[in-house]
């Protein structure tokens, strides 16, 4: 299996473009946002004009899937595959011949939204046959704010974990530190410095960080030296509304 890894340049900072093609695939510790994260990435290369397919592959998570934002999604042209509609709300393993297809003919980039934790990722063995000999990235979403990924050796251990299970090696690392309505321009900063760390202790790249689109403004860039998504939040609970995408390239 090919491994395509992620190479910034870092002066261009938060408006770097980010480079993603081929298959890439969103792992992390339960409540590390990789859901959010991979939506608002697919939302993100959808609105620089790169085809996007995103797989909702979480079988762990009843709450806060991909399938909670695909209306959004659909609108935008994003082709959201999803477990078949007598299952949409099951936690089954359910692959469909969809999924495999995806895989096998990738086409600008498709996004794989996995489960949370080495559970989650178990299903990720299952696939290696539909992506032997493709370009493949496995992004290690990290929050430091979240319990068992607040240092550096509860990252890496979650990413053994995750690795052992999923039968692939994780490639690049993502920050995504967030206190979600609580998180200041600050936590984003010391965010990115752990990112980096785990990102040096891992021996891969730190892909990109996210910040939420209302704090980008008050990040000074020359703290961050890689790209920054921003972020709109899309997995909220029943009594908020998700915000508007009007992504900024």
């Amino acid at each position: 299996m090919k491994t395509a890894l992620f190479n910034a340049n870092a002066k261009d900072l938060y408006r770097l473009k980010l480079e993603l093609s081929g298959i890439v695939i969103i792992v992390g510790a339960y409540g590390s946002g990789k859901t959010e994260v991979a939506v608002n990435l697919a939302v993100h290369m959808n609105a620089r004009g790169t085809p996007v397919r995103l797989a909702d592959l979480d079988l762990v998570n009843p709450y806060f899937r991909t399938r909670e934002a695909r209306h959004s999604l659909s609108r935008l042209g994003i082709d959201v595959v999803l477990p078949p509609a007598q299952y949409m709300q099951a936690d089954l393993p359910i692959l469909t011949p969809e999924v495999s297809g995806m895989l096998r003919r990738p086409a600008g980039l498709t996004l794989l939204d996995v489960g949370g934790d080495d559970v989650g990722a178990t299903v990720l063995a299952a696939l290696a046959d539909a992506m032997q000999g493709q370009a493949v990235q496995v992004l290690q979403v990290i929050n430091p704010n979240r319990p068992y990924t607040e240092t550096v050796a509860g990252c890496l251990t979650i990413r053994d974990a995750i690795e052992a299970k999923a039968k692939m090696k994780i490639t690049g690392i993502v920050g995504n530190a967030n206190l979600i309505e609580e998180t200041t321009a600050d936590d984003i900063i010391a965010g990115y410095r752990f990112a980096r760390q785990v990102a040096e202790a891992a021996r891969v790249p730190l892909v990109f960080v996210t910040a939420l689109q209302t704090l980008l403004a008050g990040l000074d860039e020359r703290n961050i030296q890689c790209p920054i998504l921003p972020l709109r939040r899309q997995l909220v609970p029943p009594w908020k509304l998700a915000e508007a995408f009007e992504p900024a390239v």
